[in-house]
């Protein structure tokens, strides 16, 4: 199944941009790989863990394109990424390092999402929120703590969680880091997703508010299911 797709990157207030995303095409199989990662805050080199994880998977799913989307296969992508940033944070010293991880994989008419930590997935038809991915992140003194990433030093907490749905034409599909969604009332996101509009005035709506209102980097991959 074929898809139009726009994204956006921006360092926001902060001064430099921690997230990475990729979005790679494989036409000869008829799929697609979008990606979201934003390194944690509070750590060393956040960027670094999410070149490191968001590269993992890539090359994970470039090396296993005729392997069918399933559990399994997300799970061992998630534990070469993981295995990929613990090797990262060790080549000079150990180092505290962290990212969350968002990603969709299109297989003809199936998307399976994946997600661990507080990056986001969202899932549109019809004017209909069809699924939003559940943040893994605690309230903690008047902040929220992520409870489920890829980090270096606590591999363990890398499990991501998994969902599969048929697409037709018409869905949306975004994925953004939580420098997005925080930056603007969830019903309004979700409204300017779904505007009868092409996608880069789409885009530039979400983008303005971001800039106006985000505190954080800001990333987003949308995908428009033709």
């Amino acid at each position: 199944m074929k898809t139009n797709y726009i994204t956006f990157s921006e360092a926001g207030k902060r001064r430099a941009n921690q997230d990475v995303y990729r979005v790679i095409e494989f036409p000869e199989y008829d799929r697609v790989l979008m990606v979201v990662c934003d390194g944690m805050g509070g750590h060393a080199m956040g960027d670094v863990a999410a070149e490191t994880v968001c590269n993992a998977i890539c090359e994970f799913w470039k090396q296993n394109i005729q392997v069918s989307d399933s559990e399994s296969k997300i799970i061992e992508a998630c534990k070469v990424a993981s295995d990929a940033l613990y090797a990262r944070s060790r080549v000079v010293r150990p180092i505290e390092m962290g990212t969350t991880l968002v990603f969709a994989s299109l297989e003809g008419n199936t998307v399976t999402i994946a997600h661990c930590g507080d990056s986001r997935c969202y899932l549109l038809r019809d004017g209909e929120v069809v699924y939003q991915t559940q943040d893994h992140a605690d309230p903690h003194w008047g902040s929220e703590v992520v409870t489920r990433c890829f980090f270096s030093m606590n591999p363990e907490v890398a499990v991501p969680d998994i969902a599969r749905f048929e697409v037709k034409s018409g869905d949306s599909i975004f994925l953004c880091s939580d420098g997005v969604y925080k930056a603007m009332a969830p019903q309004i996101l979700t409204a300017r997703l779904q505007d009868d509009k092409p996608l880069d005035d789409v885009i530039d709506v979400i983008k303005f508010m971001c800039e106006k209102f985000s505190t954080d980097n800001y990333t987003g991959v949308l995908a428009k299911v033709l």
